[in-house]
């Protein structure tokens, strides 16, 4: 890949010259290989610089190719499940400036109606695709529209109950106009699991596949030349794809057109067979075999799948640039193992995500106690009910933005039967560059409605494990543990703490200058307390240090079990002129609003304090890091002390 004095890479010469669909379908088969092997490279050469998700869009290089070359669009409109394979969609469409990849002011890791037409479903949550295209393609038929409607799906999305509620009714076939194209690659984070998943390896593997592959291209050899030989031939073919296509009752017996499994990195074949389902007057689910990481040595060959989403590489080892350091999910992966070894109870559910959320080493030392379910947040969470009925405590470890598909199952299916079950949430709060729809922000608002749950947000190491061995030890109902995607902080030392039960427990946090709170202090100035969830509370005492040597009198509050509300730190807090909430979730509705509810119930007038929340602005967040969102959101150092002199003032 050329580089100039240090530049960012640049496309390749043809790649250059596509700006648009159209550009692709003047180019001869011989220049189509070409272009492939230069968006490969253009894809690792950027990504390794900037992070995103390399592994998906390697292999799906030919198949967007194709997919282009064959549909119009955006007249035709192209819906890619979950996104993350959406990279050679915007390079394919005008899009190949990678260097502000998943950045502010730059491209976002998933498709952007900001970005272009082309581009139709945002929201990055596995299979939705399906969905989405049977209600476009319902849409284009009342209004009697001839464009065609292709949804992009992932075997391992194909194992979400969603997407199967949707092929229940595209099998219908109101909806004329709907390609799908399964695109199989054996792996979503991982390995994908379960029957589905069990059915397209037979596929792959059927020895009929490579005898019928034969037959055609003996026919192919053959058509052009009169005689019984080609006759025969052609029926045999026709003989061999029967066979073959004898296991499709999947499919074919809910009334969908089947073709394939062709292999995806065949353009010839590819365009052959998308013509095929174009033309073809009822929906088709065309099954595309891909390999993930296809052209980059180094993903080709992990097994572990860690180019799924990477940071900065390396781009000719793919070793990380910087190494990572220890963080949240570590923390909890170690400490689960501990517990596991002791509680032979205790059981580990993902959603087809169990090495991102730290399942993976419980997994390889109890492999019959780890339960993934597949793309299947909602089932993973009534499992963990019926687990916990026959005396289990089930731990679900899933990233904060994808419990929000399962909020009914939790209150209605756990929390309605005090189901002894703890959900621990990784990536909660800001997570920034992978924008909208995978930030974590919306579960404290969402959790905190839930009767009878406790709520913990650790703060550093210690108080995770800590939270964690209360949680699995708790047998009365609903526990959840929250923290944020990265690194964990140091320990942070603790002044005072109150008792193990939640409803007294919060710690006060140590920081430089307390000699200010000496008695005299206390009486002569305004007291001040900062209360701050989990990586918040950093801000925190980096503002009361400097509010400290200005003679206020300040002290940061950690309740460490946000819900329910400590009655000990509500009587607490009425001893403070000043309150300041910090939470890295939604502003209305989250903990810092729940707190003055509290106050205001359970204090009288006189000991009430001026209360002021700060947390993340109910929008949906673009793509940028997660410290310029919190500035976005007054979350900051600057911010605190400005509101703390407002009220000195009041």
């Amino acid at each position: 890949m050329p580089q100039a004095n240090g530049d960012f890479p640049k496309p390749g010469e043809l790649l250059r010259q596509i700006h648009d669909p159209e550009d692709l379908k003047g180019l001869t088969p011989e220049q189509l290989p070409v272009l492939a092997k230069e968006i490969r490279e253009y894809l690792v050469a950027s990504v390794s610089r900037t992070g995103g998700h390399l592994g998906p869009n390697l292999g799906v290089v030919e198949l967007t190719i194709a997919l282009h070359r064959v549909f119009d669009s955006p007249e035709d409109a192209l819906v890619f499940d979950t996104g993350h394979q959406a990279y050679v969609h915007k390079l394919l469409t005008g899009r190949q400036d990678f260097s502000k990849l998943r950045q502010k002011d730059g491209l976002s890791g998933y498709p952007s109606r900001a970005e272009s037409s082309h581009d139709i479903v945002e929201n990055s949550h596995a299979s939705t695709a399906l969905s989405w295209a049977y209600g476009i393609a319902s849409a284009q038929r009342l209004d009697k529209n001839q464009n065609h409607v292709v949804a992009v799906i992932g075997d391992g999305a194909l194992t979400g109950g969603m997407a199967w509620e949707a092929l229940n009714n595209i099998a219908t076939g109101d909806a004329q106009k709907l390609v799908i194209v399964v695109n199989d690659n054996g792996r979503s984070y991982a390995p994908t699991i379960g029957g589905l998943s069990n059915h397209l390896n037979m596929l792959r593997t059927d020895p009929r596949y490579e005898k019928t592959l034969s037959h055609v291209k003996q026919a192919l050899m053959s058509a052009g030349r009169p005689g019984e030989a080609a006759y025969e031939t052609l029926r045999s073919f026709k003989r061999g794809l029967k066979d073959f296509l004898a296991p499709q009752v999947m499919f074919e017996d809910l009334g969908l057109k089947y073709l394939g499994p062709i292999d995806g990195h065949n353009l010839e074949q590819l365009e052959l067979t998308l013509k095929q389902a174009r033309d073809f007057e009822a929906p088709v689910i065309v099954h595309v075999r891909t390999e993930k990481g296809r052209g980059f040595t180094p993903a080709e060959q992990d097994a572990a799948d860690r180019f799924h989403a990477v940071g900065a590489i390396h781009p000719e080892t793919g070793l990380p640039v910087a190494p990572s350091r220890f963080g949240w999910t570590s923390v909890f992966a170690e400490e689960m193992l501990t517990l596991a070894r002791k509680n032979k109870r205790l059981v580990g559910v993902t959603a087809a995500m169990m090495a991102p959320v730290g399942l993976g080493p419980m997994a390889k030392e109890f492999p019959k106690r780890v339960f993934d379910v597949g793309i299947a947040e909602a089932h993973a969470a009534t499992m963990c009910a019926g687990l916990a009925f026959r005396g289990y405590h089930p731990v679900f470890a899933v990233y904060a933005t994808f419990l929000n598909r399962a909020f009914d199952q939790v209150l209605m299916d756990i929390a309605l039967h005090q189901a002894p079950v703890t959900i621990v949430l990784d990536r909660a709060g800001a997570t920034g560059d992978d924008g909208a729809s995978h930030n974590g922000m919306w579960d404290l608002a969402m959790l905190r409605m839930i009767p009878g749950i406790k709520l913990a947000v650790p703060r550093d190491a210690t108080t995770l494990r800590k939270a964690l061995q209360k949680a699995t030890s708790d047998d009365e109902g609903l526990t959840v543990i929250r923290y944020p995607k990265g690194a964990v902080p140091e320990d942070y030392s603790v002044i005072e703490r109150g008792s193990d039960d939640v409803n007294s427990s919060f710690s006060l946090i140590s920081f430089a200058h307390e000699d200010v709170k000496s008695e005299e202090d206390r009486a002569q100035n305004a007291r001040i307390a900062l209360v701050a969830l989990g990586p918040l509370v950093k801000i925190a005492r980096e503002a009361a240090m400097q509010l400290s040597e200005e003679g206020n009198v300040v002290e940061v509050i950690d309740p460490e079990w946000i819900y329910p509300i400590a009655s000990d730190l509500v009587a607490y807090l009425g001893n403070f002129d000043h309150v300041i909430t910090l939470e890295d979730g939604l502003l209305e509705g989250g903990y810092g609003s729940a707190l003055r509810d509290s106050l205001s119930t359970n204090l009288d007038q006189k000991s009430m304090p001026s209360l002021s929340n700060l947390g993340i602005g109910s929008r949906f967040w673009q793509q940028q890091s997660r410290d310029d969102l919190w500035q976005a959101s007054n979350l900051s150092v600057e911010k605190v002390i400005e509101l703390v002199h407002q009220g000195l003032k009041s």
